[in-house]
């Protein structure tokens, strides 16, 4: 067993020993409301946003990058659901702008083991063979980070499946200080109507 797995198994019994009363939450998000964000660890919703267990529902990939997947899971949760209200938060100094598609491509094609990173860009070790598929991929990453809320906004906004009545805001997390920055052109956007 890892390292890691025995500090998660741990902590997940602390978990529990608290539990309490959580397991008669409601599957809706007791606020309505849903939140797009990046995987980045140093984001933690719950804390910038104010939620407890059961608030919101809060969907992550890397970049907080409007995919088609994350496109089907606002759409469940506003369908199947209820949310009525949706945010989409980028943030500053976010890794989906240290590279590109062309890039990452390249990366795989090197090798699959992890690559690394210093002031002249990115590099890889070229061991244990690599593959080319990484370059067939939209990676959805970021070279303007207002530019990218505004355009995730457009998209879910103009998304057949989306509702003309759910307001969709856009923000940049800032790393530095902690503070919810809109970009005014995606809550523009975003408007209900």
């Amino acid at each position: 067993m890892s390292k890691i797995v025995k500090e998660v198994t741990l902590a997940n019994a602390d978990y529990v020993s608290g539990f309490g009363d959580k397991g008669n939450l409601p599957m809706p998000p007791g606020r309505q409301f849903a939140i797009l964000t990046c995987m980045d660890a140093r984001l933690d919703p719950a804390k910038y946003a104010g939620l407890a267990e059961g608030d919101a529902h809060v969907i992550r990939n890397a970049g907080g990058r409007a995919s088609d997947d994350a496109i089907r899971s606002l759409v469940i949760s506003y369908k199947l659901l209820g949310t009525k209200e949706w945010f989409v938060i980028h943030h500053t100094d976010c890794g989906m702008e240290t590279f590109n598609s062309e890039i990452m491509g390249e990366l795989l094609s090197g090798s699959l083991k992890t690559s690394s990173v210093d002031a002249s860009g990115w590099h890889d070790s070229n061991a244990g063979g690599g593959t080319t598929d990484g370059k067939y991929i939209n990676w959805l990453t970021i070279s303007d980070m207002n530019k990218s809320v505004i355009e995730d906004v457009q998209r879910i906004r103009s998304n057949s499946m989306v509702p003309k009545d759910i307001p969709i805001y856009g923000y940049v997390y800032d790393c530095k200080t902690g503070a919810l920055v809109e970009v005014p052109e995606a809550t523009d956007a975003g408007r209900a109507s």
